[in-house]
């Protein structure tokens, strides 16, 4: 097979062909239809183009975003230790609750035990006779189980 040496012609060598006679396709409407005109191409073609009057300069590239704010990382790193906190409270508060309650009857217990021992001598002197001057030894004992149990006691006159 013979090899053909390829030759490079930079201009047409044939007639110019012409375009075919096709409807031009409407354009969307753009902000600056003012700057659209028929122009002729160097091999004669017509065809709507977009003009500038001067040439527009690329825009330049916008910066690149700074990145995530400090406080934004630290509230995301705390919300979820301050939700555990809050969670742990409330089961603390639920085990607690049984405690509390138990302090509660006891210091009631406690009220109870000081307004009888205030009222312990109101009592004695009224029920005490007028006439004789005797003197009364009272003797209490008081017992109660644990730091906050109910207290029990008795009371000896003589």
């Amino acid at each position: 097979m013979p090899h053909h040496p390829v030759i490079h012609h930079p201009t047409p060598t044939g007639p110019t062909p012409t375009p075919p006679a096709v409807p031009m396709p409407l354009l969307p409407a753009i902000p600056a239809a003012a700057d659209i005109r028929l122009v002729t191409l160097p091999d004669g073609t017509r065809t709507l183009a977009y003009t500038h009057p001067t040439p527009t300069e690329p825009t330049p590239n916008p910066a690149p975003a700074a990145g995530i704010p400090g406080w934004a990382k630290t509230t995301a790193l705390l919300a979820p230790t301050i939700g555990g906190g809050i969670g742990a409270a409330g089961i603390g508060i639920s085990y607690a609750a049984p405690g509390v309650l138990a302090m509660a009857e006891a210091l009631w217990a406690l009220v109870a035990l000081l307004a009888a021992g205030a009222a312990l001598p109101l009592l004695a002197r009224a029920s005490r006779p007028r006439g004789r001057t005797r003197t009364t030894h009272i003797t209490q004992n008081i017992t109660a189980t644990g730091l906050f149990g109910r207290a029990t006691g008795t009371i000896h006159h003589r």
